[in-house]
């Protein structure tokens, strides 16, 4: 009786203090996509989650990538968290990304994408896409640790705990998974169901600092992805600054 009371009261006294949070702040209502841009005949609401779907018909047969736009505001040092599933194609979120005026499918994006798919290969790895962090395409493959350095070349500095090939054994193929995404100054690092999938140092000229958050419907094979739980902390200032050279 005694520890049941105390447990009771310690219950009682956390819920009149009130514990402080994880300073994560949902960004998806989970019921409509208020906050959101995209190209209502190709993203919707389903069961709770944000869903983003292509077809064969003349409205979702994409000539081009195309997103849904968080319209929070723009996103420098952060810690994104949400959970993910796909069915067919590929997709990915975008961070530290501009927008390009609208085509004729939605708004279209281009910058830092933490991207995934339905295949083996791609999921977790660091895509510059349209090219706007300079052109460099895969920035960091699945499993690897690299670094960009001040004159844009890519050295690769070490390897993740698990393989390429562990990280995929892990992805539910038909069920929910978590991706998450640590932006803090220089450092990026990509995690996929809790294990660093690309761990990046970008010291390059081209890095990007800042910029929107928008998800991937990928052009090519028909396709349907669902994002939930979509939650975003904002970070201090660089806490992370990059590593100074020796001058001699």
């Amino acid at each position: 009786m005694r520890i049941l009371s105390l447990a009771v009261c310690l219950c009682f006294t956390t819920l009149g203090l009130g514990l402080p949070d994880d300073g994560f702040k949902s960004i998806f209502n989970g019921k409509n996509l208020d906050g959101w841009d995209g190209n209502p005949k190709l993203w919707s609401v389903e069961d709770g989650a944000i869903t983003g779907k292509t077809g064969n018909e003349p409205h979702n047969k994409l000539k081009h990538n195309t997103f849904l736009v968080w319209k929070g505001g723009e996103v420098s040092n952060f810690n994104f968290r949400c959970k993910f599933k796909i069915d067919g194609g590929n997709s990915g979120i975008q961070y530290r990304s501009k927008e390009f005026p609208k085509g004729e499918f939605g708004p279209i994006v281009g910058g830092y994408q933490a991207d995934f798919e339905a295949g083996k290969t791609y999921s977790g790895i660091l895509y510059d896409e349209r090219g706007v962090a300079g052109g460099r395409g895969v920035m960091c493959q699945r499993g690897e640790k690299v670094r960009w350095t001040s004159d844009n070349k890519k050295e690769i500095t070490g390897k993740t705990k698990l393989t390429s090939e562990q990280i995929q054994e892990s992805i539910k193929k038909d069920g929910w998974n978590t991706y998450e995404i640590i932006a803090d100054g220089v450092k990026l690092i990509h995690k996929v169901n809790g294990n660093v999938s690309a761990e990046i140092l970008d010291e390059s000229p081209k890095a990007l600092t800042k910029g929107i958050l928008a998800l991937q419907i990928h052009v090519g094979p028909v396709m349907t992805v669902q994002f939930k739980d979509l939650e975003l902390k904002t970070l201090g200032a660089q806490a992370t600054p990059p590593e100074k050279k020796k001058v001699n």
